[in-house]
């Protein structure tokens, strides 16, 4: 990879929602929804959507950490999902829709494992967010791609993915792209 740019594959519910606020960070120049540390290859959205295949949606954010640091990124994603509900978002509920964090290095681990920390620092209930290797990525299918820009109208995008684009907005304006 180019060392210009890193990058970190995040499961914090619906990949929609994620894909939604990472693609208004400074400093990402590419975000791509898909399937991540499951039993099959290549699985289908409705194969993920039965819980059977073990994988979590999940969103491979690749960035410049010249412009936005992998800290930041972290915060980001602690912002817009909650870390202590096990296997849920909202009402989302499945073991696709778990918190997770899937490193390639131990430089990547070290920093998730001290943002976790903080994070957990501030909450009274268990941050229940995986903190593991990536074992397999697997992009979504294309209609899935850059979903919330496509379809700002449709039900789910317009009463849970915009308000988590409005928080991080709202919170982390320092961090949106110009």
């Amino acid at each position: 990879m180019d060392r210009s740019t890193d990058t970190i594959t995040l499961a914090g519910g619906c990949f929609w929602c994620l894909e939604a606020v990472y693609e208004q960070v400074r400093g990402v120049s590419s975000v791509l929804s898909g399937y991540a540390n499951g039993q099959i290859e290549a699985p289908s959205y409705e194969q993920v959507c039965t819980g059977r295949t073990g994988h979590a949606e999940v969103v491979q954010v690749r960035f410049d950490p010249a412009q936005v640091s992998l800290r930041e990124l972290l915060e980001v994603f602690f912002l817009i999902h909650d870390p202590t509900t096990l296997n849920r978002q909202g009402n989302d509920v499945g073991s696709q829709y778990r918190s997770g964090i899937y490193v390639d290095r131990d430089e990547q681990r070290a920093v998730a494992a001290a943002v976790m920390a903080e994070v957990q620092a501030h909450l009274r209930d268990p941050v229940v967010t995986e903190l593991e290797p990536l074992r397999a990525f697997w992009p979504a299918e294309d209609y899935h791609q850059h979903y919330f820009a496509q379809h700002p109208g449709q039900g789910y995008c317009a009463f849970v993915v915009a308000p988590k684009v409005e928080k991080f907005r709202r919170t982390m304006a320092q961090l949106m792209r110009s």
